[in-house]
């Protein structure tokens, strides 16, 4: 599982534009999701893990370690800023430290016990800077240093602060400002000269210098290449130069390049598991001594020292070794020119025996038998005299040792470091003869250094939690001096340099003419800090004088004179005059901090008027929540069929007005209790007689009107009703051409019905408007009842459409609201007709079933009452 760990420099420099129109900032960015566009076509690359660190303090420079997500470190990328200093030494020993966290914890580097290749964590570190001078708050550094001082546990084990397993490659950003007219340079991308070049070439990667866009996306494609399992190894000649081939042509004298090389060996992982898989470990540079109570510091590349004597490579076929391929160098080429994949050039450690310098050889660097690479075998210490010992057990002594035998063994063992008792265990239980070494053999360390190693695996786990805890916290601002706004507050809240006479006053104090004022926005530095250029000092605030201290009250007394005194007005502003109407776009639609800060508005004049919504960039947009709407389908709250309009069934029913919003009238408006009208008492019941008078026509008629208002659900069927049907039939004809006139009427002056909202319990409908004078004309009051049965029939035909829509089967509420229907008989039937075709555009089956019944309930009924009528 590689580590990628990307170094952003968010220093100030990196703002500067390129001539594309972006920043270097931004073209990091940019780079950063190109190479995981580009590493994600490789299959390996679902096990890879992210992490971004830029230029600021641990831990508030670490933005994705350990625990972080994919979704939060693309987060973190794109909300990067670029501020602050170019302490690159800083950031790269935070990122080095992030990566070592947990490598006590996991055994990885086995320190004191030889380094086994096959034991890796590879990471790659991608730096991203513009290359300028590395500044820091001591001044500007010419060289790149990296502190010594680092709170992980260990790191005195190792000398420097990266593995032998992490790289650093830097893509240093030379984009012009202006577009070059010079066609760009062919071939491959040179090194860059900045101070971040050596720390790469060091840990074995490089830098790049980048010219262009082009040249950008040619070095991602290198970095993708470049991601591979392995570690970086030392390899330097030791010995005389091998002899001349015939036909090669003769070496020049001197150091030559493939003396010393810094290169890659590849440790690919097994294809069944995803693991390394090894068997024999790289010796340390040191014999190891049980008696020392600590460990030498080791470098973190090995330094492997090869003879370029020719030797015969030895294998036995029971007996495992580790093959490792080196990336190629100038030491691989020189290799494979010489074409004799039959002999190969020992490899040594220095002092890892325990007698001799130059130490015992533990492999050998060989051709391929193709002469297409080099690869390094790793055997065990000492082979040439291991293998001899092993060969001779299997084949001539089958596996039963002699006593010359074992002497022979027992004084290779002494020469053999003893942390490799482990691997050549394992080796002899493969080969078969697994009781050759006594269990009690020691490992080599004493037990103060397992106890301290012990104890730094410990300590390494609370720094890992510690740090992890960390991460994602927001910088704490410094302390500094709060920029106070003291206008708008009222009288109290002025301060006395905004008194008019305040000048007059300092002229006859200090007699010094003061400057003339600029003009000052009291708003322009509200919420900053003034920053101490002593960071001891503590911003004083004193309310009381007597929390001065007694020491500090001349010193105090100074400082308040010379505030008081100070007449001159600074000039220097924080924000040009046209910054002050420029807002970022992310906070363009912020109005309702605009709100909060604004003074607060005058009460409206007419309170019975819906409140206007403060709607940033619509002001006539009105408040919804008080309108009242006529139509069926926008009374319905919810997301169920906003956009839609009724098909023409609406324009059908009698007394419906046109589809426009309409104001509520102010006594029916939600939440107010409904109050029955006070009206006058009604006439006895009329008698046939009485029918062909005029005098009590309005009588019958407000008996009429009231019996349909107030009475039961019980005597709905009484002999009361039945009477005034009689009249109703009698009358139709009459009435519905003065109630068609007057819903005209109706419809120009108060814009139709309000709907009014019908209670859970089902409360009956009352007229909350005034009845007319007693003694009105026939035709006035006919003309007055149309108008308020049309009002009544258009609340009730809101309700029961709005009932019609809910869900389920209860349907008592629609027979409720439709006993109370006013109206001829024919105003009646139309509504309900109307009603039905609601109820089919719903497909209510048993609700128009019912229905159908109730239309066929009232036709028998007029039925009979016109044979009644007849006789």
């Amino acid at each position: 599982m590689p580590v990628l760990l990307f170094l952003i420099d968010t220093s100030a420099s990196m703002n500067q534009r390129t001539h594309l129109g972006t920043s270097y900032l931004d073209i990091a960015k940019g780079a950063v999701e190109t190479f995981m566009k580009l590493r994600g076509r490789d299959p390996a690359s679902r096990g890879d893990r992210y992490m971004l660190v830029n230029y600021e303090d641990v831990p508030f420079g670490i933005k994705a370690g350990w625990k972080e997500s994919h979704a939060t470190f693309m987060t973190e990328l794109r909300n990067l800023q670029a501020a602050g200093l170019t302490s690159i030494g800083t950031s790269l020993r935070t990122a080095f430290d992030l990566l070592n966290l947990n490598r006590l914890v996991t055994g990885i580097d086995n320190y004191g016990q030889g380094r086994n290749p096959f034991f890796l964590e590879p990471a790659i570190i991608i730096a991203i800077t513009d290359g300028n001078k590395l500044t820091s708050g001591g001044g500007v550094q010419d060289e790149l240093h990296l502190p010594l001082n680092t709170p992980l546990p260990g790191s005195e084990l190792t000398k420097e602060p990266f593995r032998w397993d992490q790289r650093l490659f830097a893509l240093v950003l030379r984009i012009a400002g202006n577009a070059s007219v010079e066609p760009e340079p062919l071939g491959g991308v040179p090194p860059d000269d900045s101070p971040i070049t050596p720390m790469c070439e060091v840990t074995g990667g490089r830098s790049y210098s980048v010219f262009s866009q082009r040249m950008l996306n040619q070095c991602l494609e290198s970095l993708v290449q470049k991601i591979q399992s392995g570690v970086v190894i030392n390899f330097e000649k030791t010995g005389p130069d091998p002899p001349p081939l015939e036909d090669a042509e003769v070496l020049k004298s001197g150091p030559q390049t493939w003396h010393c090389c810094h290169k890659l060996i590849y440790v690919r992982p097994n294809p069944k598991t995803g693991v390394p898989i090894g068997h024999w470990p790289i010796p340390e540079a040191f014999w190891p001594d049980q008696n020392s109570p600590t460990l030498p510091p080791r470098s973190a590349h090995p330094h492997v020292r090869f003879s370029c004597l020719d030797s015969e490579p030895m294998v036995i076929d029971k007996v495992p070794f580790d093959k490792y391929e080196l990336e190629p160098s100038p030491l691989t080429q020189f290799i494979l020119e010489r074409k004799s994949p039959h002999t190969c050039w020992q490899v040594f450690v220095c002092n890892s025996a325990k007698y001799s310098d130059l130490g015992q050889p533990f492999g050998y660097l060989k051709a391929s038998t193709a002469l297409n690479c080099v690869n390094l075998f790793v055997m065990p210490y000492n082979y040439p005299v291991l293998l001899p010992l092993l060969d001779d057990l299997i084949k001539v002594h089958k596996f039963k040792p002699t006593i010359k035998w074992r002497q022979s063994f027992e004084n290779y063992l002494k020469t053999m470091p003893p942390y490799y008792i482990g691997s050549l265990r394992k080796a002899l239980r493969i080969m078969g003869a697994p009781n050759l070494l006594a269990d009690n053999m020691e490992y080599g360390l004493s037990y103060s250094v397992v106890t301290y190693l012990k104890k730094l695996s410990q300590q390494s786990k609370m720094e890992y939690d510690r740090l992890i805890a960390l991460i994602g916290k927001k910088q704490v601002p410094e302390a500094g001096i709060k920029v106070r706004w003291r206008g708008g507050g009222g009288l109290g809240g002025v301060s006395l340099a905004q008194r008019r006479d305040f000048i007059h006053q300092l002229l006859s104090l200090s007699g010094e003419a003061p400057p003339p004022p600029t003009e000052l926005n009291p708003k322009e530095f509200q919420g900053f800090q003034l920053a101490l250029l002593n960071k001891d000092l503590k911003p004083q605030s004193f309310r009381n004088p007597y929390d001065i201290p007694r020491s500090h009250l001349l010193d105090q007394l100074s400082r308040m004179r010379r505030n008081l005194l100070n007449t001159g007005v600074c000039s220097l502003r924080g924000q040009d005059s046209d910054q002050l109407h420029s807002v970022p776009i992310a906070q363009m639609g912020n109005y309702q901090d605009f709100l909060k800060a604004a003074p607060q508005p005058l009460r409206d004049a007419d309170p019975e008027q819906p409140k206007r919504l403060h709607t940033f960039g619509n002001p006539f947009k009105l408040d919804k929540k008080g309108m009242m709407i006529d139509e069926a389908d926008e009374f319905v709250t919810g997301p169920q069929n906003k956009g839609k309009r009724p098909g023409g069934d609406g324009g059908n029913m009698a007394g419906g007005g046109p589809k426009r919003r309409r104001c509520m009238s102010p006594l029916l408006r939600l939440g107010r209790a409904y109050t029955p009208p006070v009206t006058p008492p009604a006439s006895p019941r009329p008698t046939d007689v009485d029918l062909t008078d005029e005098a009590p026509e309005p009588n019958l008629i407000l008996n009429h009107l009231d019996q349909n208002h107030y009475c039961s659900d019980g005597g709905s069927d009484s002999e009361a009703e039945l009477s005034s049907l009689v009249i109703d039939h009698k009358e139709n004809h009459e009435e519905e051409e003065e109630q068609q006139q007057a819903e005209e009427e109706d419809e120009e002056e108060n814009g139709g019905g309000p709907a009014v909202p019908f209670g859970d319990e089902g409360a009956e409908l009352m007229l909350v408007d005034q009845l007319p004078p007693r003694y009105l004309s026939p035709t006035a009051l006919k003309k007055h009842i149309a108008m308020e049965t049309t009002k009544v029939n258009n609340e009730l035909r809101t309700l029961i459409t709005k009932e019609i829509r809910r869900p389920g089967r209860h349907y008592e509420r629609i027979f409720l609201l439709l006993k109370q229907i006013q109206g001829t008989l024919e105003t009646r039937l139309i509504f309900l007709q109307n009603i039905i075709k609601e109820a089919a555009r719903f497909k209510k089956r048993v609700l128009i079933e019912q229905l159908e019944n109730f239309l066929e309930e009232i036709h028998n009924r007029s039925m009979s009452l016109n044979h009644v009528d007849s006789l």
